[in-house]
């Protein structure tokens, strides 16, 4: 239900007088112009509202973008890593026979110079 002013100082009037229904329907036209510019429209929310769903379109894209990329990333670094296991399995290997030929040799060499005496 929308009262108007008139219906408004009319109901006021019968209420507590011609003279205070007047200030009081006066103070209420100064306070509602005084808000009306604080107060949203239905227009005003619309437009919020619209650009906030362009604004969650966008982070959902700039989202997506980031996880391929990081997806992407992974992937680089499960290969750089494959590569450097492989390579240090080769050199591990490597030093492991080098070792065994050294020791091979050492116990040769005691074996002989036990041999000898």
């Amino acid at each position: 239900m929308q009262v108007s002013e008139i219906q408004l100082f009319q109901i006021l009037k019968e209420k507590v007088g011609e003279e205070q229904a007047k200030t009081l329907t006066e103070y209420i036209e100064k306070q509602f112009d005084l808000k009306k510019d604080v107060l949203a429209t239905k227009q005003d929310i619309s437009e919020i509202k619209s650009d906030l769903k362009a604004d969650i379109n966008s982070l959902k894209i700039e989202i997506a973008n980031v996880r391929n990329e990081l997806k992407l990333e992974i992937a680089d670094l499960r290969t750089e890593l494959k590569t450097d296991i492989a390579n240090s399995r080769s050199d591990i290997i490597k030093w492991m026979f080098l070792f065994l030929f050294g020791q091979l040799a050492a116990i040769y060499a005691i074996v002989e110079f036990i041999l000898k005496k």
